[in-house]
């Protein structure tokens, strides 16, 4: 258990809460979807995910399952990673962090960074946009890669 960001069910209440805040009709397909997504420290594209909800709901579809993390992802319940190249990842974790991905593996971790937290963000982007968030995303080769564990 991910004892960082709250209990099995913290997360799971928490997830109730925002859907009903945001009008999301709260079904099985979706609580199992979550529950998949919130279980997995592994940053998981659409297709792991759906890998796994597809032995408890055999009938579910890919497309269903990467529509339901896509509008997870709008009504903030959880975060879009985005690597160049990569199919998108999401991650529960709507803590303040950062990421690291490794360009052999494709292992994404979360850290954290005072730092990278305090990153000014350009004057000219601050006047013509609305910035609504800040992550630095390292690319590089994790420890398993470099050892060729």
């Amino acid at each position: 258990m991910d004892t960082r960001h709250g209990s099995t069910d913290e997360k799971l209440e928490r997830f109730r809460v925002t859907c009903r805040e945001r009008g999301l009709k709260i079904t099985p397909q979706r609580i199992a979807i979550y529950r998949e997504l919130s279980h997995s420290n592994q940053h998981p594209n659409a297709s792991r995910v759906y890998e796994e909800v597809r032995k408890i709901f055999p009938n579910i579809s890919l497309d269903t399952v990467s529509r339901t993390l896509q509008t997870f992802s709008e009504l903030d319940i959880a975060s879009m990673v985005e690597f160049s190249g990569e199919a998108k990842r999401f991650d529960p974790n709507l803590d303040p962090h950062h990421h690291f991905r490794c360009i052999q593996c494709g292992h994404i971790i979360d850290f954290c960074n005072d730092d990278y937290d305090a990153i000014e963000v350009p004057a000219e982007l601050q006047t013509k946009y609305t910035i609504l968030g800040k992550r630095v995303c390292l690319e590089g080769i994790c420890d398993r890669c470099k050892t060729g564990d």
